[in-house]
C-alpha cells in the first residue's frame, strides 16, 4: 500500500485495510509504524471527485484509534499534523458539498478519538489555534471537537 501510486488500487487496498485492521485487532500494533505512514500518505493524496480511498483510510484511522487507543499517544502530534492538514485541504477544494461535509465529519471524528487517546494533552494544543490561523469551517470542526471532547 506504502508504494502504490495507482488511484485504483490505491482505492481497493484503503477499502480493504478497514476489514484487516478489525481482523487483525489489538495485534495490529506490531505495525502502528509503516500503517501510520501508509494512513497519513492517503490522507495527503486526493482522488477526486468520488474520495473513495480518503474516506475509507479515515474509516481505517477510526478503526485504529479505537483498537489501538493505548500506544496512539506517542502517534499524537504526527496523526493531529495530518488531520488538521486534511481538513485545511477539503475545506479548501471544490468537490460537492455533501462530501465535502463527509470527509470533515470523519476526520473530525478521528481528531476527537485522538484527543479521548491523548489524555486531554491534544485538546490543550487545539485550544491555542487561532481563527486567523485557519479556514472558518476547520475553525467550527476544531471547536466541535473541543466542545465534545469536554466533560
Amino acid at each position: 500500500m506504502e508504494m502504490e501510486h495507482k488511484l485504483d488500487l490505491r482505492q481497493v487496498y484503503a477499502k480493504n485495510l478497514v476489514l484487516l485492521i478489525d481482523r487483525m485487532g489489538i495485534s495490529v500494533i506490531r505495525h502502528l509504524k509503516r500503517l501510520e505512514r501508509v494512513i497519513v500518505g492517503y490522507m495527503e493524496v486526493s482522488d477526486a471527485p468520488e474520495e473513495k480511498a480518503r474516506l475509507s483510510i479515515l474509516d481505517a484511522l477510526q478503526k485504529t484509534l479505537q483498537i489501538a487507543w493505548p500506544r496512539m499517544e506517542k502517534r499524537r502530534d504526527s496523526l493531529a499534523q495530518s488531520l488538521l492538514r486534511f481538513l485545511v485541504d477539503v475545506s479548501s477544494d471544490s468537490s460537492p458539498t455533501e462530501l465535502k461535509e463527509q470527509l470533515m465529519t470523519k476526520a473530525s471524528h478521528c481528531l476527537l478519538l485522538l484527543v479521548h487517546c491523548s489524555k486531554g494533552k491534544l485538546q490543550a494544543l487545539l485550544r491555542e489555534v487561532d481563527s486567523s490561523c485557519v479556514p472558518d469551517p476547520v475553525f467550527k470542526c476544531i471547536q466541535n471537537v473541543l466542545a465534545a471532547s469536554c466533560p
